[in-house]
């Protein structure tokens, strides 16, 4: 929103340049999400403790290994979520599909996430949404979102995956990119949250 309110006045104030500098909105969108997880995190980690008075976010069949974890709110990826959302959409230009397309998907992945904590606090249970769904859902999610960056981006590069540190190196995977993207989402998902 900043970039596209701020950067055309750059022609006429040099300052307003910086808003052009993907660095520049990059850092300041990592401050901007760690300023609003400061400010929100007590208030939420607080409503977080009173909405999962009396349920248990340890699984039955691990109780002896994961006691410890008795008492630590579950939903905390709800404050990342709303921090990272708020700082994107700030700092980023909206006016280009990709952004919204990495926004679904984060909003999309994290929205599972809450059903899954919600069903274990709400119905005291540790066992949340079944795994087979939630699958399903991120499967359909990362399905969305790599029809839309394909219908976005120019036919030459639609099906190209870039090269780290590679500047003008792609390979074209065809139609491959499809199953190629959604492992990538639904295995980058899941390897940050495998245990749930």
């Amino acid at each position: 929103m900043l970039y596209n309110l701020l950067a055309p006045l750059g022609d006429d104030y040099i300052i307003f340049n910086l808003f052009r500098y993907l660095t520049f909105r990059g850092g300041a969108a990592v401050m901007t999400a760690l300023l609003i997880s400061f400010l929100i995190g007590p208030a939420m980690i607080q409503w977080l403790k009173t909405l999962q008075a009396g349920a248990s976010n340890v699984r039955e069949y691990l109780e002896d290994t994961h006691a410890h974890k008795a008492g630590t709110p579950s939903m905390g990826g709800l404050m990342i979520l709303v921090s990272v959302t708020l700082s994107t959409l700030l700092w980023s230009d909206l006016t280009n599909p990709l952004v919204w397309y990495a926004v679904l998907v984060m909003v999309g992945y994290g929205a599972l996430g809450f059903a899954d904590d919600y069903l274990k606090v709400s119905k005291k249970n540790s066992k949340g949404l079944p795994g087979k769904l939630k699958l399903l859902g991120q499967f359909v999610i990362g399905g969305i979102a790599t029809w839309g960056i394909m219908q976005a981006l120019p036919a030459d590069i639609e099906t190209a995956v870039a090269i780290p540190f590679l500047k003008h190196f792609f390979i074209n995977l065809g139609w491959f990119f499809i199953p190629w993207a959604l492992l990538v989402m639904v295995g980058a998902s899941n390897a940050v949250n495998l245990t749930d």
